[in-house]
């Protein structure tokens, strides 16, 4: 395989965590009768460009496809954090109602329907079905397509360029990352700006975040890998900033190579010559991350084991592409975790891809009263143990297993 990027043949491996079904491809009773598809998941470091990345399997249609079940509005922290940006950037860049914001990747309307409560005209770019319905009910414009050079320039064509493109959690999962980049200095005005969100992976590295990786992420990104992608598609790089949100992720700024004139911040030089510090140029930062992932399934499976073997019930939560990855590398099945609780209606009465296990109303909680809850995605945890706290009532316990095993 060579590198989306470089088209550097590719030979360094950092993970291989076997073979899984695409973890967003929740399973219906009745598909629970017929096979399932599973391909390997094996990530690759290129030592050219250092953009570390998936082995090509599955397309995009088969990952992201009608029925896709991942809603970005059921997560509390992750509207605030939504809210927040909209207010952040109007301020910033003086967006207003003669303004235009476009969304990749728009999900359910989770950030545009705060850029409408504004009065600033927006467009939410999003290829899956049922989450662009869900987006079009809270009166926002969806178009309903994989984005690229292609369709920037039908944009265009429209008179839709923008003053401002966001792009949250998307940037890892185009297969071409080339097309995708170039077609946002495409569509934005001379002087507009685009916001890049994704998590860090100098953070999954170093803190074993490996549950993050999955089929539809095809890639794990540095600010060294992006602001090389970006220069060559494009766009220059002029601000980033550091979150909090999805276990440690960077938002970086960017603007048209050819017309922007915004100046460079500090920032940029300083967390380049941080992940220079740390060795994210080399192949030695990416030495013994297999072992890591491997002591966090083994200490997982020792815990469900035992709980069993003790009379001790466990019950998950949050049904959560992270969760899949961990209990599919790990083999657990509903022996060991009966049910995982989740929010979400269009994943309730469904099966976890690959292990099967049933996806349950939070209901269920109340109702089993299980000694343990093992919150999935653990980047929400506080989240979790906020809403769920009623089950220290019955003496129940959280755990999480990433990036070490953790019983409170």
């Amino acid at each position: 395989m060579k590198c989306r990027h470089c088209h550097t043949e590719l030979i360094f491996p950092l993970i291989d965590l076997g073979t899984a079904p695409p973890s967003n491809a929740y399973l219906t009773k009745q598909a629970l009768r017929a096979p399932e598809k599973y391909f390997p998941l094996r990530v690759l470091v290129c030592t050219e460009c250092w953009l570390v990345q998936t082995e090509d399997y599955a397309g995009a249609d088969e990952l992201f496809s009608a029925d896709y079940a991942y809603f970005s509005s059921f997560s509390t922290t992750w509207l605030k954090h939504a809210e927040k940006y909209v207010a952040d950037m109007a301020q910033r860049f003086a967006l207003d109602t003669n303004s235009h914001i476009v969304e990749v990747a728009a999900n359910d309307g989770y950030l545009l329907q705060y850029v409408k409560a504004r009065g600033i005209p927006c467009l939410g770019i999003e290829p899956t079905t049922n989450t662009a319905d869900a987006a079009r009910v809270k009166g926002i414009e969806i178009v309903e397509a994989f984005f690229g050079v292609k369709l920037a320039q039908q944009l265009v064509e429209q008179g839709k360029q923008a003053d401002l493109m966001a792009a949250n959690n998307v940037l890892a999962h185009v297969p071409d990352i080339n097309d995708f980049v170039a077609g946002f200095a495409v569509l934005l005005k001379p002087t507009g700006v685009a916001t890049f969100e994704f998590p860090h992976l100098l953070r999954l590295v170093s803190e074993n975040q490996f549950d993050t990786i999955y089929h539809e992420h095809y890639s794990y990104l540095s600010l060294t890998a992006v602001k090389r992608i970006f220069e060559r598609n494009g766009l220059s790089v002029f601000d980033v900033e550091e979150l909090h949100t999805h276990g440690g992720s960077l938002r970086v700024y960017a603007q048209r190579s050819d017309s922007g004139k915004r100046e460079l911040s500090s920032n940029v030089a300083k967390l380049l010559e941080r992940e220079t510090a740390v060795g994210m140029n080399s192949t030695a930062f990416y030495v013994g991350f297999q072992d890591k992932a491997d002591r966090v399934k083994n200490d997982l499976l020792a815990f469900l084991i035992e709980a069993k073997r003790a009379g001790k019930t466990v019950a998950g939560y949050g049904a959560a592409a992270k969760g899949n990855t961990l209990l599919n590398y790990a083999g657990v099945r509903p022996d060991l975790l009966p049910y995982v609780v989740d929010r979400n209606p269009a994943k309730q009465d469904k099966f976890l891809p690959g292990c099967r296990i049933p996806i349950v109303a939070e209901a269920h909680l109340k109702q089993n009263r299980p000694d343990y809850v093992l919150i999935l995605p653990w980047n929400l945890r506080m989240e979790v143990a906020e809403q769920l706290a009623y089950i220290r009532e019955w003496g129940g316990q959280f755990v999480t297993s990433v990036p070490v095993l953790e019983v409170k």
